[in-house]
C-alpha cells in the first residue's frame, strides 16, 4: 500500500484572518465528507438499495504554509494578563490581535517565520492528539539538527525548545497550538526562521515566565536562507509522517 498523499499549498504571505478562514473551509469540507461516508455505511448496513460500497467520497489531506504580517493570537484557554502591549500601542506598531479556537497560550506570527497549518484526517493515522503534537516536534527538531542545531522538549510544554534542561537558558524556537474536530486538525506550528523577535517583549510567549524565544537566525548568528528552510521542514514532515507532499 503506498503512502498517503498531503497537498501541500504556499500560501505566500496572507492576513491572519484569512488564512484562517481557509483553513476552516478545508477543516469543515472534510468533516463534511466525513458525515456523508458515516451515512452511507449506515444505509449499506441498512440493506437500504440505491448505496455504494465503493464511495468515491474521501477526505483529504492539506499542509499549508504561510507568512503572516505581525500578529498575536491568544488560544483559547489563553489568559489576556500574558499580553504586556496596549490596544493603542500595538495598534500603532500595527500588529493585528485575535482570540482563536486552537490550543494554547499567546504567541506571536510575522515576516520570515513558517507558519505550518496540517489540515489532516488523523483516523487516516492514528486518533491521538498526543502523538500528533510529539511528531509536528519532532519534524522540527530534525529540521534544526539539518543546520547544527540541538533541540528538544520541554516536558508538559508543547512546542521546540533549546536547553530546555538548563535554568535559565531555556528558549522556545518554534511554538505549536492544534485544532480538532472529527480529528480533522487545523492551525499548527510556527518555526522562527529570520523572525524580529522584539515582537515578543510585548507578551508571555505561550503565557510560560522567565523562559526566552529564539529562531534559526539568532542561534546561528547569520541569516539563513528562508526558502531553504521550507524545504526542509517539508521533507521532514514527509519523513515524520509517512506521507507524500504533492501539488
Amino acid at each position: 500500500m503506498g503512502k498517503q498523499s498531503v497537498i501541500f499549498r504556499d500560501l505566500d504571505q496572507m492576513d491572519y484572518q484569512q488564512a484562517w478562514d481557509y483553513q476552516e473551509q478545508l477543516l469543515q469540507e472534510n468533516v463534511r465528507i466525513k458525515s456523508a461516508l458515516r451515512e452511507l455505511e449506515y444505509a449499506g448496513n441498512s440493506g437500504e438499495s440505491g448505496t455504494s460500497a465503493h464511495s468515491p467520497l474521501t477526505t483529504h489531506h492539506y499542509l499549508l504554509f504561510v507568512e503572516h504580517p505581525p500578529v498575536y493570537t491568544l488560544g483559547k484557554s489563553g489568559n489576556m494578563k500574558n499580553v504586556l502591549i496596549s490596544e493603542e500601542m500595538r495598534s500603532k506598531k500595527g500588529i493585528e490581535f485575535f482570540r482563536t479556537n486552537r490550543g494554547g497560550d499567546i504567541t506571536f506570527h510575522g515576516p520570515q517565520q513558517i507558519v505550518g497549518y496540517p489540515i489532516l484526517d488523523l483516523e487516516k493515522f492514528y486518533t491521538d492528539i498526543g502523538k500528533y503534537l510529539r511528531n509536528i516536534e519532532e519534524v522540527i527538531i530534525l529540521t534544526l539538527a539539518e543546520y547544527g542545531i540541538e533541540a528538544g522538549r520541554s516536558a508538559g510544554e508543547t512546542g521546540v525548545w533549546i536547553d530546555a534542561g538548563k535554568p535559565g537558558k531555556e528558549r522556545k524556537v518554534c511554538a505549536i497550538g492544534v485544532r480538532s474536530s472529527r480529528w480533522i486538525t487545523m492551525h499548527g506550528f510556527a518555526l522562527n526562521v529570520n523572525t524580529d523577535l522584539s515582537y515578543f517583549n510585548f507578551i508571555i510567549p505561550c503565557g510560560i515566565q522567565d523562559k526566552q524565544v529564539t529562531s534559526i537566525e539568532k542561534e546561528l548568528g547569520a541569516r539563513v536562507d528562508f526558502e531553504e528552510a521550507k524545504q526542509k521542514v517539508k521533507r521532514n514532515f514527509e519523513k515524520v509522517f509517512d506521507v507524500e507532499l504533492r501539488d
